[in-house]
C-alpha cells in the first residue's frame, strides 16, 4: 500500500510540473484575445460589436488594454410565457441577469495589486468582494438581440476600467480613500532618493519594457529599485488621474505604447528595460535606470500624472 500511494504521489507531482511547463511555454497574449464566443445565431450581435471596434473580453489582460470589460450571455424564454412578446421580454431579463453575474464572477479575476493581495490576505479579499458588489449595480446594458427561431436571447453588458461610472473609480474609492484599506493594500516601503544626476535629455514620460517578465496589468502597478525602494505607486498620484486615466497605459509594442503617452501629453517618454518583477504586479528596474527614472521626473513630474506606459508580452 506505501508503495502504491508513492506512486500515485509522483504521478500527481509529474502532472503538477507538467500543467506548469505547459503554462511557461504557452503564455496568455494579451493582444491576441480569443475569437468571439457569439455564434452565428446572433450575427447581427457580431456585426455590431465590429462596427463600434469592440470585442467581448476574455481575459483580465485584455480588459487593461482595451480599457473595458464587456461580457455576452444568453438566456431562454420562461415555460410560462405565451405570448411571443412574453417570450422576449423574460429571455432577455435572463439573458440580463446571467450577464451581470458572469461580470461579477469575471471581477474576481481582476487583479488589485499582485496574486497574494486576493489569495492570503482576508482583508484585501474582502475589499475586492465589496468593489464587486456595488459596481455591478451600475453597469450599462449595450446590446439585446432575440433570435425568434431559436427563442433565445442575447446580452452584452459593459462598464470601462476607467472614467467616472467604471470599475477604477469605485476601487481607487475604496484603497485610497479608507486609511485602513490604502496601509492594506499599498504596502509601505522605503522611497527611493537618491542624489539626482543631469540627463541630455528631457523627458516627459516613462514606457518600461515587460516582455521578458512573468508580469500582468493590475489596477495597481508598482515599480521599484533592486533595493525595494518605490519609484513609482499610486498612492503618489492625485486620484482624480487614477479615476480618469488608471495607473498607466498597457500595450503590447513600445509603438503602441508612444501612441498611448501621446493622448497624455507625452512628447519624449524615457524608455527602459525591467529587469526583474516583485510580484506579478510590480516591476524592478536596475540602480542606473532608477536614477534616470528619478532624475527625469524630478525635472518634469510625469509620474505625478501617471505618464507610464507598460509594454506587455
Amino acid at each position: 500500500m506505501k508503495k502504491k500511494g508513492l506512486i500515485t504521489f509522483l504521478f500527481l507531482v509529474i502532472g503538477l510540473f507538467s500543467y506548469v511547463f505547459a503554462q511557461q511555454q504557452h503564455p496568455l497574449t494579451p493582444a491576441q484575445p480569443s475569437p468571439s464566443p457569439i455564434d452565428e445565431r446572433f450575427e447581427k450581435a457580431n456585426q455590431w460589436l465590429n462596427q463600434n471596434n469592440l470585442s467581448v473580453t476574455t481575459s483580465p489582460e485584455q480588459a487593461f488594454i482595451n480599457d473595458y470589460i464587456l461580457v455576452a450571455a444568453e438566456g431562454l424564454p420562461s415555460a410560462l410565457s405565451k405570448t411571443p412578446g412574453q417570450k422576449r421580454l423574460t429571455a432577455e431579463r435572463a439573458a440580463t441577469t446571467l450577464a451581470y453575474r458572469q461580470l461579477a464572477e469575471f471581477l474576481d479575476g481582476v487583479a488589485v495589486c499582485g496574486d497574494t493581495l486576493v489569495r492570503d490576505a482576508e482583508l484585501q479579499y474582502d475589499v475586492v468582494r465589496t468593489a464587486v458588489a456595488g459596481f455591478v449595480k451600475g453597469v450599462q446594458v449595450v446590446y439585446k438581440e432575440y433570435n425568434e427561431k431559436e427563442e433565445s436571447a442575447l446580452v452584452m453588458v459593459k462598464v470601462g476600467m476607467t472614467g467616472p461610472q467604471s470599475l477604477g473609480k469605485l476601487m481607487y474609492e475604496k484603497i485610497l480613500g479608507d486609511p485602513n484599506i490604502k496601509k492594506a493594500v499599498v504596502e509601505p516601503k522605503p522611497v527611493y532618493k537618491p542624489k539626482p544626476v543631469t540627463l541630455e535629455e528631457t523627458y516627459d514620460g516613462l514606457i518600461i519594457d515587460a516582455t521578458e517578465q512573468n508580469f500582468r496589468p493590475a489596477l495597481i502597478n508598482r515599480i521599484f529599485t533592486p533595493k525595494g525602494e518605490v519609484l513609482y505607486d499610486p498612492s503618489k498620484v492625485s486620484q482624480k488621474v487614477l479615476v480618469e486615466q488608471g495607473c498607466g497605459e498597457y500595450t503590447n509594442s513600445v509603438d503602441k505604447a508612444k501612441a498611448a503617452l501621446e493622448s497624455r501629453g507625452v512628447k519624449s517618454p524615457l524608455m527602459v528595460k525591467a529587469a526583474g518583477t516583485v510580484s506579478p504586479s510590480d516591476l524592478q528596474v536596475t540602480d542606473e535606470d532608477a536614477v534616470k527614472i528619478f532624475s527625469a521626473n524630478q525635472k518634469t513630474g510625469f509620474l505625478a500624472g501617471a505618464k507610464v506606459a507598460f509594454v506587455l508580452k
